[in-house]
């Protein structure tokens, strides 16, 4: 029916009502906004977790390039020292063919270290993890995904048919509210509207 909460499909008791006209119970949408929150909470959370953990990886590169640099800076200054050292001719050109030739296979055995594999754990290729957006605090509304806050909704008072004869409690009635002007029975073909003002909004 047209009071009827869009989250309950039962009538409402605290009827409000938001900016586009959907109608809920307070309780219910109280507790979807709350719920909403608490999971954008959660998702701050991991997000908060997942940039200190780039902070650490982007600290541990930087000390390993430089570390990188620090080494090659004292392999430098090595071959420079062990250049300087007297060595005849023969023996250095018989180092220079014979290192030729071991840094051919140094150089194939480097490239089978490079390639991936599948049964080395060290090699294995690792995935990346999913990167976690940045979540929205914002709350929205259920029915139109439009951002909603608690104090967007509006209360809303219907007027009560009062019929001394029928008994009957007021859910199990077909014919509940009217309109408060008019008199004329409330119904989904009835057009309704809500008036905003500084009092409670009265249909």
């Amino acid at each position: 029916g047209f009071d009827c909460c869009c989250l309950t499909l039962q009538p409402c008791r605290n009827p409000v009502i938001t900016p586009d006209g959907f109608l809920y119970d307070k309780e219910a949408i109280l507790s979807a906004l709350l719920s909403q929150k608490k999971e954008a909470a959660l998702k701050m959370k991991a997000y908060g977790k997942q940039l200190k953990e780039q902070q650490k990886e982007t600290f541990a590169t930087a000390a390993s390039v430089e570390k990188a640099k620090v080494e090659a800076f004292k392999a430098t200054e090595n071959s420079i020292t062990s250049k300087s050292s007297t060595f005849t001719g023969r023996a250095a050109v018989a180092s220079d063919v014979q290192a030729g030739s071991s840094s051919g296979s140094s150089g194939s055995a480097t490239a089978d270290k490079n390639l991936p594999s599948f049964w080395v754990p060290s090699l294995t290729p690792q995935a990346k993890p999913t990167l976690i957006k940045k979540p929205d605090n914002k709350t929205y509304c259920p029915m139109s995904g439009k951002p909603l806050k608690i104090k967007d909704l509006l209360t809303v008072i219907f007027t009560e048919i009062v019929d001394k004869d029928d008994k009957r409690s007021l859910i199990c009635k077909d014919a509940r509210y009217m309109c408060p002007i008019t008199r004329d029975t409330l119904s989904n073909s009835v057009p309704a509207a809500v008036l905003r003002s500084s009092s409670p909004r009265k249909t």
